[in-house]
């Protein structure tokens, strides 16, 4: 579909929209006027669709340079009396979560929405924590969609509710119902404001001891009447499929389809509440569901956390009532479910069915086991892959052996280091972290560190520990790897690139002169390219003293518009295969295959490292 049809589609209208899609329908039908976000899979397309219509829908908008800056810019301009709009996927929350917490405190003015992307069984991070947990922490409301119509609804209804108790409102998806496809019903698209006015209210927005204990007294009465709310809110429902029996299913989001359709396609007598307005637990009603009942299923992905609520439940008003869940095992306590691990769960205790019946997930994951292995590459042409290779040859010429060097990695395309020939990933925590990382290292080990970082994770969060580590006198190698692109979520812009969010000029951020104002007196700008400068670069750091860094600045091959070269050829009579083309340099443009290198011209991008790198000159530029 023409994006711009998120924002002309008028009520009534049908759509066949991406989950991401459909929330930014959501803002754009709830009347938002200020929307900020750092890219992070699986919220990336909310960010991307926005930059593309933000104007057309007359959205400010703006990829801001870590999620702490976005969750600020989104609750400033909803304490000016604005509707605003910030999302990030679910270990982004972490690096708001200081200001989240605080922002639960102050309150809103006009409408709040965050959108938090949970990733079940880790499909693109490094963790696949539950964001539900943030709700009960900071005392916020929490929705959970559970397909497109619902993440666009509960957008716009979020900002009501937001509205109406001055209080930021969670809505939090997940990998499936981010990226699955349905048809969704437009509404109305409401009026907004351009610009809001800041009401100054220093007790209320500036929580010094003396005002927070006051705040969070009024954020604990809030949050009980939004309690009420919850209980008799209309995204909570009963369903019945089949004769009800004493037996039943409480669930929520993307767990909610699978157990549907596995009570729908199997017949059983089981009723289903779902939950999609989950916190404050609606225990009224949750009560009122299962007083009666011998049984009851929790099915939710991923921590036992309607469970635990359920339990207490049970607990409070002395029912009799088994709990089925994670907690006993009947359904696993990680990973994203299926209709499978749920027929499985349910198994254990109705045994509906023959259990060889139950066959899918098990002959997936053994056709899966008997699949060979393909672990993901850096693309042809990929200048990530000089500087991998040159590091290791300068450790080669320099005599440093490999476990006297550490490498620390960081979120990033360039965190396929890890992979041989390469292994230049031996430690990684978060984004940002391997500069700190470093500082640790250095003053920790007698061991040179060697820091990757990429330029858009390099303003989320690489200043700040690079002015650690000048300050404190640390000992270490800065590689920013500036591929002029915030890569590998999609293509997003950062402050390192002349152009903002929305497509305008804006002003290009040096990373060379942000490291030399940090304090830095070695800093180098390279094209990785020139594998010869490269090589001679890294040896010089490996040997100063104090913090280096190099900047290597050279575009990503998939950026849009980019010309490509012409391919390399192989000039097979001097080519002895040797085989450092496949073995050190690892292009995945040139294989072995009959025992004799093939150069795939299709794949490759003409980069001409293996020219550089082949002893014998067997390759060969190509014809342009």
């Amino acid at each position: 579909m023409n994006l711009k049809q998120l924002v002309t589609g008028e009520n009534g209208d049908k759509q066949f929209l991406l989950g991401n899609e459909a929330a930014v329908r959501g803002a754009i039908e709830a009347g938002v006027s200020v929307a900020a976000t750092y890219p992070g899979t699986p919220s990336s397309e909310i960010g991307d669709v926005l930059s593309y219509v933000a104007k057309d829908a007359g959205i400010y908008f703006e990829f801001s340079t870590n999620e702490k800056v976005a969750m600020e810019v989104a609750a400033t301009a909803a304490a000016s009396g604005l509707r605003s709009f910030t999302f990030m996927k679910h270990v982004g929350m972490n690096v708001a979560s200081d200001s989240f917490m605080t922002t639960a405190y102050s309150g809103v003015r006009g409408g709040m929405v965050i959108l938090v992307a949970d990733d079940p069984s880790v499909f693109s991070s490094q963790n696949e924590q539950d964001t539900r947990h943030y709700g009960r922490l900071a005392n916020l409301p929490i929705l959970e969609p559970s397909n497109c119509q619902e993440i666009k609804d509960m957008v716009v209804y979020g900002f009501d509710l937001s509205e109406q108790f001055e209080l930021p409102v969670i809505i939090r998806t997940t990998t499936r119902t981010s990226h699955m496809r349905g048809i969704v019903e437009l509404g109305n698209i409401r009026d907004k404001n351009e610009k809001g006015y800041f009401k100054k209210d220093p007790s209320r927005f500036v929580p010094v001891p003396a005002f927070s204990l006051t705040m969070h007294e009024r954020l604990c009465d809030k949050i009980s009447d939004v309690n009420k709310v919850a209980d008799e809110d209309d995204f909570n429902k009963s369903i019945s499929l089949n004769d009800s029996s004493t037996l039943a299913i409480i669930s929520s989001s993307s767990a909610f389809n699978y157990a549907y359709d596995v009570i729908n396609e199997n017949k059983l007598d089981l009723d289903i509440l779902k939950l999609g307005f989950s916190y404050p637990f609606p225990k009224k009603r949750v009560y009122d569901f299962i007083k009666d009942l011998k049984g009851i299923f929790i099915v939710e992905e991923v921590d036992p956390i309607m469970e635990k609520e359920v339990l207490a439940i049970i607990g409070e008003y002395n029912l009799d009532i088994k709990v089925y869940g994670k907690l006993d095992g009947t359904f696993p306590l990680i990973h994203e479910f299926n209709p499978d691990i749920i027929k499985k769960g349910l198994n254990k205790v109705l045994n509906f069915t023959e259990i060889n019946e139950i066959k899918y997930s098990e002959n997936l994951d053994n056709l899966i086991k008997n699949i060979p292995n393909r672990a993901p590459v850096l693309c042809p042409g990929c200048p990530h892959r000089a500087m991998f290779y040159a590091v290791k040859k300068a450790m080669i010429d320099l005599r440093l052996p490999e476990k006297d060097v550490i490498f620390a990695s960081d979120i990033g395309c360039y965190t396929l280091g890890l992979n041989p020939p390469y292994k230049t990933a031996d430690y990684l925590l978060s984004m940002g972290s391997s500069i700190g990382d470093g500082c640790g290292f250095s003053t920790s080990t007698d061991q040179k560190v060697v820091s990757f970082i990429g330029d858009s994770t390099f303003f989320h969060s690489g200043i700040s520990p690079l002015v650690n580590a000048v300050h404190n006198k640390h000992n270490f190698i800065v590689t920013v790897l500036d591929n002029r692109i915030t890569a590998m979520t999609g293509g997003q812009s950062n402050p390192g690139m002349p152009i903002d969010g929305m497509g305008d000029d804006a002003p290009e951020i040096s990373i060379e002169e942000l490291a030399k104002a940090a304090g830095c007196d070695f800093v180098r700008v390279i094209n990785p390219m020139n594998l010869e400068e490269t090589i001679n670069t890294y040896k010089e750091a490996f040997e100063h003293e104090g913090v280096s860094v190099i900047i290597s600045k050279y575009p990503c091959v998939l950026i849009k518009g980019l010309a490509k070269r012409p391919p390399v050829k192989l000039n097979e009579e001097k080519c002895t295969n040797c085989n450092i083309c496949i073995n050190k340099l690892a292009c995945p443009a040139i294989s072995l295959k009959d025992d004799k290198i093939v150069i795939d011209e299709a794949a490759c991008n003409g980069c001409n490292l293996c020219i550089q790198t082949c002893k014998y000159d067997a390759i060969e530029k190509g014809d342009a």
